[in-house]
């Protein structure tokens, strides 16, 4: 156990609780970012502890620049910042065309997917910035491989909002490549979460699994791997760039 910190946002569910478990395997006190469901976040720490690791549960908006202040707070009580994981994301109502989406669905997925991963990215840099002090650190942000194909008829602002952190992605890479902060992405396929449920479309991975060259949906567990790695010191000549974990799609 060490008392390098990793905040995850989105960490009760899908990838980031996965991610949260494995970052604990590890070594890494965890914060386990959550939006709404406590009892979820709380079931992440609890099984963590369980295994001799340390963990916390914050309540985080990501949406709300006040949650994401406290819950950068609470990590600073917590540890030395090391990781931040830009993992908490929205989408809307599968299956909307453009000219049907409202103003108030479109401002809410940008504010989610890219203001608050932006936001949490400022105050990471705060803390980990050799310019401030800090120690340096590595950024994982969370984009999908919509930001490629685009998801038409699907949620093409989402798929924007992803391509937004690709270009972030690597943007902020370049900025703070000189000051000891490696920034990678991540652009995840189809993968068995409950994002799919959470746009109305429970089944939409399994219905579209023929569509990925290795015939299959990914698991959150394959896409936590692949974050803790970009986490690593086995990663640590790679920044501004993002790897597809996709299946091939």
């Amino acid at each position: 156990m060490t008392d390098k910190v990793v905040v995850i946002t989105g960490g009760s569910r899908g990838i980031g609780r996965a991610t949260a478990l494995a970052a604990a395997a590890r070594g890494y006190r965890v914060v386990v970012g959550y939006a709404s469901n406590k009892k979820a976040a709380d079931e992440v720490v609890a099984q963590i502890e369980a295994g001799n690791g340390k963990a916390i549960a914050v309540k985080c908006d990501v949406a709300e620049e006040g949650d994401i202040l406290d819950l950068f707070k609470q990590a600073d009580k917590f540890g030395t910042l090391a990781a931040l994981v830009n993992n908490g994301g929205i989408v809307g109502t599968s299956g909307v065309r453009v000219d049907e989406m409202s103003a108030e669905r479109i401002q809410r997925v940008l504010a989610v997917n890219v203001t608050g991963s932006i936001l949490c990215a400022r105050e990471a840099v705060k803390r980990m910035s050799t310019r401030h002090g800090g120690k340096g650190g590595v950024i994982v942000n969370l984009s999908s491989v919509a930001a490629k194909l685009g998801a038409p008829n699907t949620y093409v602002d989402y798929a924007a909002s992803k391509g937004a952190i690709d270009s972030f992605t690597t943007g902020l890479g370049y900025e703070v490549a000189g000051e000891g902060i490696r920034v990678a992405g991540i652009r995840p396929g189809l993968i068995d979460t409950e994002i799919h449920a959470s746009g109305g479309e429970p089944d939409r991975h399994h219905r579209l699994a023929h569509m990925v060259p290795m015939k299959r949906v990914g698991t959150a567990d394959e896409i936590a791997n692949a974050i803790i790695w970009l986490m690593s010191d086995e990663a640590s000549y790679i920044t501004a760039a993002t790897l597809d974990v996709s299946g091939g799609r």
